[in-house]
């Protein structure tokens, strides 16, 4: 499988963010904003955002005198040994679950593996239900926000072998079946804008992806609404971009 080349947006926020914690590790007792300014040239707003974040993650934490040193899940994610797996999965639960309450959607992991959709792990609830499979999310790539997210960063050639295997069939009026129009449509996809399914997949359903990927991993984290809450698919989908940055950075470490 090959991939497109241009990295996603959240892929170069944490790039930084691993720069960061490389810069904590190497200062066990502990270092101030300025000396990490100093060893990674990152703009002061930009590591203030990104130390805000590394703290309510959990992977940095202030100590004393204002220094920042490692974090308890710094320490639990950065352990090579056996529990290193279950420890990712519980940390990406936990995320999934603050982000479907904090964005009242249900919410989605997906990977791009072995030539199709796997969806890896999701959070919904009672007011926050997931997608019906009333076709089988494997064979439906070409109508779903994930699905789509998913084939922007495959290359020609790789999204071609999907959809030999995988139809563009019609699933709902609003679906696309034309490949042509369909990799136009992926090719201008934005890297930073979420991809939307507005009812292509199921009449009633809206749901937004954005990437989360990094190397050969090919990953989105993705939302689904009622079509009666289609008016805070936006704000929904802004979320989860901010959001794919702290997901991605668990899968990293």
């Amino acid at each position: 499988m090959a991939l497109r080349p241009e990295p996603t947006a959240p892929f170069h926020s944490v790039q930084h963010a691993l720069r960061i914690l490389e810069v904590v590790a190497k200062h066990s007792s502990g270092v101030s904003d300025i000396m990490i300014a100093r060893e990674t040239r990152l703009p002061a707003h930009q590591l203030a955002d990104l130390l805000l974040m590394l703290r309510r993650e959990g992977y940095v934490e202030q100590i004393a005198d204002g220094a920042y040193a490692g974090g308890v899940s710094l320490t639990l994610l950065g352990s090579a040994g056996p529990d290193h797996g279950h420890a990712v999965q519980d940390k990406l639960q936990r995320s999934l679950t603050a982000l479907r309450d904090s964005v009242g959607a249900a919410v989605y992991l997906s990977r791009y593996v072995d030539g199709e959709i796997k969806i890896t792990q999701y959070a919904d609830g009672p007011r926050t239900p997931k997608v019906n499979e009333w076709v089988d999310f494997r064979s439906a790539a070409h109508a779903m926000a994930l699905g789509k997210c998913l084939l922007t960063q495959l290359d020609h050639d790789s999204r071609r072998d999907h959809l030999s295997r995988h139809k563009t069939v019609r699933l709902t009026s609003r679906t696309t079946t034309n490949e042509r129009v369909l990799f136009r449509k992926l090719d201008s996809q934005p890297a930073t804008v979420p991809v939307l399914d507005l009812q292509e997949y199921a009449i009633g359903t809206v749901c937004a992806a954005v990437p989360v990927s990094a190397g050969r991993s090919v990953g989105c984290l993705a939302l689904s609404l009622p079509l009666a809450h289609a008016h805070r698919l936006r704000q929904a989908a802004d979320a989860l971009n901010r959001e794919a940055a702290p997901m991605l950075l668990s899968l990293s470490i």
